[in-house]
């Protein structure tokens, strides 16, 4: 054992015992030190999170409580060039906690201050309830959010939140809809594929990421849109629509209904002016329909180009009188029927065919049927659940049949493209490859033929646009006002492609009600009213869309597109 000699009083003492007591006490109060140190670590660590999480807990109850949680992540809707039609922004929206509030009449002087639309009576109700939770302001800008801040109100806070935001305005509102304020699409494409664009449902949260590319051109659709536009406002009318449409494949490149409305602005709109004329308003469409009546016709091959109509008197059947707007009266021959828009000699082409040969042809262009158009603003046509003699003759010429304007413009389409009818599309990936035939090649060659005639000598002369070769037929239908047609207030139309030579584009353009003006004389018809908003918009579009001009009167075209027939009095006379 070990000894040390203890100097001071020369005896030798056992220290072994009391050096490792004294070392186990330092061991054992260090040892409950770190013990100590590292309890009051994991209890502040536990403290910590319990609060992050208790944090969000309470976060998440008060936007629970409130009208709306900021959810909803929309993806982008961009058009066929990829320019962005519809897009979210990150916006800071103001809330409060009206407990932390201390002077609920005073904070809400300062708020109506920043924003003169809040209602003063309902924010001080507000702030001085007893919830821990309201809205005072959505979607601030960042000058509005500073101004918040410089206020230095106890409990105003800011939510962070996203706006739907539409670049270009009303330009494509119908076609592009809009979201209230839950974030959720009301209208249109954003109400059509909501799930599609929102990240918010589970089955499309995996790759949900891609914008929705629709086939609408925003250059073509501007330039649509402001020259409809410019026509609404001349002629001071009640409504417009106008469509461009890809003949060969179905596609809307643009698609506008007046009047329209701001999506940027949900609370201020109008709820009439979302009404979309283009697909949802039915019509009756005066003689844009003796198009199908001539293609029905022809391909039938039950009226040929030279037949001829006694078109000298009004035709009276029952009760009705059928006549024409600016009579020949005199005998017609089919082309004249058309070039002169002849509702007489329609009604007895019609009437020599027949109601069963009329409504499978229509059926078979989509006539009675509502299209598919991708978007929640859709009408089926309507006609007569009696279709006999009467309506056999007036259908042939537009009337006692309401359409909407894309039913005009889709089946003109397959008319003047071959033959074949494409369903119509707003997206690019639905695209119906196939289409259908409705007519032959040839039908559709006469067609063409027709159409060009009517612009180049008939009613749609202001439709023409030099070096692209316009086709197409006007239309104008008296409206039925309690139960009478009203010659006084019409619908004007006007439905044409070009290039006639290789038709690639369909555009329709209507009018609803326009009124007379002093450099028109007063006239109010399709020809004078909805033709020569055709032809502004073809001369700013064909370049955009690839069109070069060519020359209308060159031999190979005028070749192509001649129509031999003869004048029905010549014809008379040689009998």
């Amino acid at each position: 054992m070990p000894y040390i000699n203890n100097i001071g009083n020369g005896r030798l003492v056992r220290v072994e015992g009391s050096v490792k007591q004294a070392l186990e006490v330092g061991r054992t109060r260090m040892l409950f030190v770190l013990v100590m140190f590292v309890l009051s670590f994991v209890a502040l660590s536990v403290r910590v999170v319990n609060l992050g999480i208790a944090g969000g807990a309470e976060t998440k109850s008060v936007a629970d409580s409130s009208s709306y949680v900021a959810e909803i992540s929309r993806n982008d809707i961009i058009d066929r060039n990829g320019i962005i039609l519809a897009t979210n922004l990150k916006t800071a929206s103001l809330y409060a906690n009206p407990k932390v509030i201390m002077d609920a009449k005073e904070s809400a002087d300062e708020l109506v201050k920043l924003f003169p639309d809040l209602d003063k009576k309902n924010l001080i109700d507000a702030l001085s309830s007893d919830r821990g939770f309201v809205w005072v302001k959505r979607n601030l800008s960042p000058k509005e959010q500073y101004a918040v801040n410089n206020l230095g109100v106890p409990g105003l806070y800011f939510a962070e939140e996203e706006k739907r935001v539409y670049p270009h305005g009303n330009i494509a509102s119908h076609i592009l809809g809009m979201v209230g304020t839950s974030g959720k699409g009301l209208s249109g494409i954003e109400k059509q594929f909501e799930k599609k664009l929102s990240r918010y449902y589970d089955e499309y949260r995996k790759n949900n990421d891609k914008p929705l590319q629709l086939t609408l051109d925003i250059r073509v659709q501007d330039i649509l849109h402001r020259e409809l536009q410019n026509a609404f406002r001349k002629f001071n009318a009640k409504g417009a629509a106008g469509i461009v449409m890809d003949a060969k494949t179905g596609e809307i490149v643009a698609m506008v209904s007046l009047p329209d409305f701001d999506p940027n602005m949900p609370s201020k709109i109008d709820m009439d002016k979302t009404f979309n004329r283009a697909t949802l308003g039915v019509y009756e469409m005066g003689s844009t329909f003796k198009t199908f009546t001539m293609a029905m016709a022809i391909d039938s091959g039950l009226v040929k180009i030279n037949d001829i109509y006694d078109a000298t008197n009004p035709i009276k059947v029952a009760s009705y009188t059928i006549s024409d707007f600016h009579g020949k009266n005199r005998w017609l021959t089919v082309p004249e029927i058309f070039m002169y828009s002849s509702n007489i000699g329609a009604a007895k082409m019609a009437d020599k065919i027949g109601s069963e040969v009329q409504k499978k042809f229509l059926s078979k262009i989509d006539m009675l049927d509502s299209l598919s158009v991708e978007i929640p603003e859709k009408s089926g046509p309507i006609y007569p659940a009696s279709w006999g003699k009467i309506s056999t003759m007036t259908i042939s010429y537009g009337h006692g049949i309401a359409v909407t304007p894309l039913h005009v413009a889709s089946a003109t389409s397959a008319l003047v493209n071959g033959g074949t009818f494409y369903s119509p599309t707003l997206i690019k990936e639905n695209l119906d490859k196939k289409g259908r035939r409705v007519i032959s090649n040839e039908t559709s060659l006469i067609m063409r033929k027709l159409l060009r005639l009517v612009v180049e000598s008939g009613t749609g002369g202001n439709a023409e646009a030099k070096g692209y070769v316009v086709g197409g037929k006007t239309g104008t239908a008296e409206k039925a006002v309690a139960k009478r047609y009203d010659n006084k207030s019409v619908l004007a139309s006007f439905v044409g492609a070009f290039p006639m030579n290789d038709p690639r584009y369909v555009i329709m353009t209507m009018l609803d009600d326009p009124k007379g003006i002093v450099s028109t004389n007063f006239q109010v018809t399709g020809g004078f009213t909805a033709a020569p908003v055709v032809s502004k918009v073809i001369e700013e579009i064909a370049p955009l869309l690839g069109i070069r001009p060519v020359n209308d009167n060159s031999p190979e075209i005028k070749k192509l597109l001649h129509l031999d027939y003869k004048i029905g009095e010549q014809k008379i006379a040689s009998f």
